[in-house]
């Protein structure tokens, strides 16, 4: 039997984030370093297996995101078989920071052109 995955959009996301959910990003440190919700918690989808146990809603079920939301739906799919309530963030990151919701960069993007020397 397979567990039905509920997705919600960013400002349901963020309502319930503000109500005290917990949201985990389970996309990978390199795509962490390059942008994430604040209130995100890292917990990759590659070290799930030994750090499901980590992921906790509280009072509410865990958020989960990834970069589109392909990913963060099959890991809430096995969340709720394993007995962890979870939800999926529709459209991921890209949504996250379409919507204009605020975000960390860790790594400063490089510039498209190399500075100019000399004459």
């Amino acid at each position: 039997m397979s567990a039905e995955v509920v997705d919600i959009d960013v400002a349901e996301a963020r309502r319930r984030i503000d109500a005290g959910a917990r949201l985990f990003d389970v996309r990978e440190p390199g795509e962490w370093d390059d942008v994430h919700a604040p209130e995100a918690t890292l917990v990759p989808m590659s070290e799930l297996v030994a750090r499901w146990k980590e992921i906790d809603g509280g009072d509410q079920p865990a958020i989960i995101v990834c970069h589109s939301g392909g990913r963060s739906a099959r890991v809430v799919a096995a969340l709720e078989r394993s007995g962890v309530p979870a939800i999926n963030l529709a459209g991921g990151m890209l949504a996250w920071e379409r919507s204009g919701a605020p975000v960390i960069r860790t790594q400063r993007p490089e510039t498209e052109e190399p500075p100019r020397t000399g004459g």
